[in-house]
């Protein structure tokens, strides 16, 4: 389970080093998937969380070689993490070249990139 506040940055990443699907569920608060292609630009946004945020899935799931970011779209969300074991942290994930480090002065503005590019995707409520 991953506690993911609205400015935590996780770095686009796939599993593509040790290829199992992997399944997301909001356990609380409300989500975004972002699946990007080779090059880093978003391909696909999917919208996820609890029942409080209406008629969207609970959880989503994709491919061991899609490059991909959980973007947390409300306050105190946590994140549940499914994959097939066994887990070898030496290929748990490859992180996309094209994206800035967790930590770097470049994450929050390429954050800032993603919710603006979320917030013109998700339809009004």
């Amino acid at each position: 389970m991953n506690a993911v506040g609205t400015d935590s940055y996780i770095r686009p990443h796939r599993h593509s080093l040790d290829p199992k699907t992997e399944t997301l569920f909001a356990v609380k608060g409300k989500f975004a998937l972002v699946v990007f292609d080779d090059q880093g630009k978003p391909q696909q946004v999917s919208l996820f969380g609890t029942q409080l945020f209406g008629d969207i899935a609970p959880g989503v799931e994709l491919s061991p070689g899609a490059w991909h970011t959980v973007v947390a779209l409300s306050g105190e969300a946590v994140l549940l993490e499914i994959k097939a074991g066994p887990f070898d942290p030496q290929a748990a994930k490859e992180l996309a070249p094209w994206a800035p480090e967790e930590g770097s002065l470049q994450a929050p503005p390429y954050l800032r990139s993603l919710h603006q590019m979320i917030a013109e995707y998700e339809p009004a409520a």
